[in-house]
């Protein structure tokens, strides 16, 4: 059968010839082409301009499409693969925290590097080198990504962000004139900080588990031996509320004004994320457990 392609804009792309058993992944194929500068990854298929993204998986017989329907093709733009995109984003914000903790003359002074360093600031250097390059591992060996590529213009976004973000609190932890807390404060947050991303890095590993390599098969999560997983039983995204956490306790140790603003910044962008993922979770699963909450447990 033949159908035929009208961008959302309302310009015809063209006709293409398909089999009612073929899949909307099949007609992004076909589309390529006849356009090659639009690869199956950079199109969105809808059966309605106005409508929601068809899934590749959809098959053109259980959409009712039949010889001379029109299909509506959105061009998502340019795209990046979301492994380079987020190890860009982690990598970046390890190297630029770490020019900062020497003190480089250029930034500090000639004397700055001579002057003492607390304790503290020896602490947070290592325990943000070691939650980017958990990062970066978990981009390399743990994440199974639902889509391969997400647009270009993310990576320039992102890396603003996370770059930025990095210079402004390593600059003042960093700094000669920075005075340290109390070593209470620095090892309880210490603590928190620790529990806190163990608890971040057993929930990607449960949800790595829930999708068979290659496919992007969606399932509930639900709680696992580890013991950190059992806050799957109050919200449906604890891997942002332990990385919440792991923040806010950096922020406290630290004591530092700009990570609490990093924390801040973050947390509100997950909770974001944390309520759409929520929604989808209800919309997709009629059993979906009722007293989980999206990010807070009980609150949000």
């Amino acid at each position: 059968m033949e159908l035929e392609v009208i961008s959302t804009s309302g310009k015809t792309i063209g006709k293409v010839k398909v089999q009612k058993s073929n899949t909307v992944k099949d007609v992004k194929n076909e589309i390529y082409k006849i356009k090659k500068n639009l690869y199956p990854d950079r199109q969105a298929i809808k059966s309605d301009p106005k409508g929601r993204t068809l899934k590749d998986s959809d098959s053109l017989q259980s959409l009712d499409l039949k010889s001379g329907s029109k299909i509506y093709l959105k061009d998502l733009g340019p795209q990046i693969g979301w492994s380079t995109v987020f190890l860009c984003e982690y990598a970046g914000p390890l190297f630029t925290y770490l020019i900062f903790y020497p003190r480089p003359s250029l930034i500090y002074g000639a004397a700055a590097a001579t002057q003492k360093y607390a304790d503290v600031v020896h602490i947070a250097a290592a325990c943000w080198s070691i939650h980017y390059a958990k990062r970066i591992l978990e981009t390399l060996f743990v994440h199974r990504f639902s889509h391969a590529t997400m647009p270009i213009m993310n990576l320039f976004k992102n890396c603003t962000y996370y770059w930025g973000f990095a210079a402004f609190v390593s600059y003042f932890i960093n700094h000669p004139l920075y005075t340290a807390p109390c070593c209470v404060q620095v090892y309880a947050g210490l603590a928190a900080f620790t529990f806190c991303e163990l608890g971040n890095l057993s929930i990607h590993l449960a949800l790595r588990n829930l999708r068979p390599p290659g496919t992007t098969v969606r399932k509930i999560p639900y709680p696992t031996k580890n013991p950190f997983t059992l806050l799957f039983n109050r919200v449906s995204c604890p891997n942002y509320t332990y990385e919440v956490g792991s923040w806010l306790a950096f922020s406290i140790m630290a004591q530092s004004l700009p990570a609490f603003i990093f924390t801040v910044a973050g947390g509100a962008q997950m909770a974001i994320w944390a309520l759409g993922k929520h929604r989808n979770y209800k919309k997709e699963f009629s059993n979906y457990p009722k007293q989980r909450k999206s990010i807070i447990p009980f609150v949000l």
